[in-house]
């Protein structure tokens, strides 16, 4: 119950959002802009290599997984491992905080993986139109 109440005391009233200076609006851009989020939700459970993880994160450019990485394992998100033979051999997983983050991040993804498709054809919106006009 005391932690209920902790929790409660740090979260903000429903419907509000942090203010501008914020640091969590900062992280908030590192781990759900479009690679942050796909590199987390790659990265949950396993270790990978650079290719691996390229592979994984389809579409994504050389630069902007490297930018990505940095970023989260700047964050403390990930962990980056460079071992020490020829030819070069780094890995990727994520941190303690980073599988954290993804616990709350895997449902989410979950619920795009079901809902995108009527979403970007167009069914959803539809779908509330006729649901709204029923309704009036």
């Amino acid at each position: 119950m005391e932690e209920s109440n902790q929790l409660k005391s740090v979260l903000p009233p429903l419907g509000s959002v942090p203010l501008a200076g914020c640091p969590s609006r900062v992280v908030l851009d590192h781990v759900m802009s479009k690679w942050g989020f796909l590199v987390l939700v790659a990265l949950a459970g396993r270790t990978l290599r650079w290719g691996e993880l390229r592979r994984t994160v389809e579409g994504v450019s050389e630069k902007m997984l490297a930018q990505t990485l940095q970023t989260l394992e700047r964050d403390g998100l990930v962990h980056r491992e460079a071992l020490p033979v020829v030819p070069p051999h780094v890995e990727y997983r994520l941190t303690e905080l980073g599988d954290g983050l993804v616990a709350h991040m895997l449902p989410l993804a979950a619920w795009l993986l079901e809902h995108a498709p009527a979403i970007v054809s167009g069914e959803a919106a539809a779908s509330a139109t006729v649901a709204v006009a029923a309704a009036g």
